[in-house]
């Protein structure tokens, strides 16, 4: 995988790439955001990581401004030395994919790479076939990343379409809080209900007025997609 690497801590950013580099990755690197356009069109990466504070601008701006541009689907993992709920907020907001709090360890970043590789390569021996899922008048393609009831589209940030994208390949079941959390964070889930924040808009855009619901709480276990 290619990966771009915007950190200007310059022994973080040494040691993450020789370490992502040494597992296979080509990782090219940038310090400041002035330099992360030139980049992105020069290196084509198929993986963001991206420090939240630079020297002359912040994370922030950066994933707002990939999501607006032609790599818009490009997915990004956050890191931050901020652990704060209206920071996880913000980045997820902006768009970021995942979020890793500094300090981290190597193997950690490294498994959240890995799973992105592995969706890469599913996505590329499957390419012939569509991937999609359906719940009721809710139709999600994974392939196009698209989502809608009848035909009405939905968008939904890309933390929210991932736990949604789990819900439905699960309705046979209640899906437990903690798996949620770790499909969004890992080990490490944030320690404010940062989950239910990520649930209130995926139901806010999917259960709309006049509609069956389909998000469904199970309280005290977690969460369920399907008809009720």
């Amino acid at each position: 995988m290619r990966i771009l690497l915007i950190e200007d801590d310059v022994d973080l950013a040494a040691n993450t790439a020789d370490y992502l580099e040494a597992m296979g990755h080509t990782v090219d690197c940038a310090d400041r955001v002035r330099q992360v356009p030139g980049l992105l069109e020069q290196t084509q990466p198929e993986l963001v990581i991206l420090d939240l504070m630079l020297p002359d601008g912040d994370g922030i701006s950066v994933a707002q401004s990939i999501r607006q541009s032609a790599a818009g689907n490009l997915p990004i993992l956050m890191l931050t030395a901020r652990d704060t709920e209206s920071d996880k907020l913000r980045g997820f907001s902006a768009g970021a994919d995942d979020y890793l709090i500094k300090p981290f360890s190597l193997p950690e970043l490294a498994a959240r790479v890995a799973a992105r590789v592995a969706a890469l390569e599913r996505r590329a021996h499957g390419a012939s076939v569509s991937r999609s899922l359906q719940v009721a008048d809710l139709h999600l393609d994974l392939d196009a990343g698209t989502l809608r009831r009848g035909a009405t589209p939905i968008h939904l940030k890309p933390a929210a379409f991932r736990l949604l994208a789990h819900l439905m390949a699960n309705t046979h079941r209640v899906v437990p809080r903690a798996e949620l959390e770790s499909l969004l964070w890992g080990d490490s889930p944030p320690d404010s209900d940062l989950l239910r924040t990520h649930i209130h808009a995926i139901r806010k855009e999917v259960d709309t007025a006049g509609r069956e619901p389909l998000v469904h709480t199970s309280r005290g276990v977690g969460y369920r997609v399907g008809e009720a």
